[in-house]
């Protein structure tokens, strides 16, 4: 998962555009340029001369506080972040960025959203069958760990298309002309910015149109730890889809989220120290026993812990002798 290359999109409000081009001009002790454009776009380098972007999205329902209080904003408060090619060092980079952003007075809200693209140049036809395999199997148990707004799920990041989930594994493409052909149901969409199919947590008209996996269903967050999980998440997805011979589309049946989300994080490597936020972050919102795959084994072995208790001697009351 450490040599996929990413990107990631961060939806926020509070400052407005300009203020967020400064902030990370002093972040990379650099310089903003106002590009303009359709989307009003700043520009900034770092170091390493790659630009970061600051743009305008219209679906961000602007914001800012004014004497404690968050009233509405004008369109300049409309800010999505856009970050350049990243590799798996550059983590710690954006979550730097995020703290500034944050004490700069930006905010997010139920509008916002976090995207993360990782590179598709290694996905074959089966690859990709396998990542919408994986995120159709555990999307129950994913909307509910990242709590992904309502509205957001309706319409920005909605659940994978049973249309395209029942036609890719029936066919089985071998080809990704073929494998394109289903996602659009016959009709090549490649070259629209904004089609449609694009609005779903996998969204794969990423891959055909700028050749990115897209993950879409975060809620936004200037959290820096949660944005670090939401990163390593999507990574370790695209690795498993990348490394695994095939998936089984069937969603997950489980009478305990919390211990079934676990296991599957393990087996897409989030393992140690290095993954502790991120699965403490996922983990945190699923209902269940961490340690107990069937929750009656749980209360079994406390009833046998009991039962085979030593008796308590009992205890004297205060000026009494047994």
């Amino acid at each position: 998962m450490r040599d996929l290359r990413y990107g990631i999109e961060i939806e926020m409000t509070g400052l407005s555009r300009g203020k967020a081009a400064e902030t990370l001009a002093v972040f990379f002790g650099t310089r903003a340029e106002h590009t303009g454009g359709g989307y009003d776009a700043y520009a900034v380098r770092d170091a390493q001369g790659r630009v970061w972007k600051l743009v305008s999205d219209g679906s961000i329902q602007t914001q800012k506080k004014v004497r404690g209080q968050t009233v509405a904003a004008d369109s300049t408060y409309s800010v999505e972040l856009v970050s350049p090619v990243c590799v798996y060092e550059d983590i710690e980079t954006i979550q730097e960025i995020v703290r500034a952003l944050r004490r700069n007075n930006a905010l997010v809200n139920d509008s916002c959203g976090i995207h993360v693209h990782v590179g598709a140049e290694k996905f074959d036809a089966q690859h990709l069958r396998n990542i919408t395999n994986i995120m159709a199997s555990k999307e129950e148990l994913i909307y509910k760990a990242l709590q992904v707004d309502l509205n957001r799920s309706q319409d920005y990041c909605r659940r994978v298309e049973q249309r395209f989930l029942r036609q890719v594994n029936e066919q089985k493409p071998q080809s990704l002309d073929r494998f394109k052909s289903i996602w659009y149901n016959g009709r090549d969409g490649s070259n629209v910015h904004y089609h449609a199919s694009r609005y779903h947590a996998l969204n794969l008209h990423s891959v055909f149109q700028k050749g990115t996996v897209e993950f879409r269903m975060f809620n936004s967050t200037l959290h820096a730890g949660k944005v670090k999980t939401y990163i390593q998440f999507s990574l370790a997805i695209a690795n498993q889809a990348l490394t695994q011979r095939n998936a089984r589309a069937a969603p997950t049946r489980t009478t305990n989220d919390r211990y079934t989300f676990r296991t599957w994080l393990l087996r897409l490597g989030m393992i140690g120290p290095e993954f502790e936020t991120a699965r403490f972050h996922l983990l945190s919102h699923l209902e269940g026993n961490i340690a107990w795959r069937d929750p009656s084994q749980l209360i079994r072995e406390q009833e046998e812990q009991t039962q085979h208790a030593p008796a308590q001697e009992p205890v004297p009351a205060p000026g009494l002798s047994l």
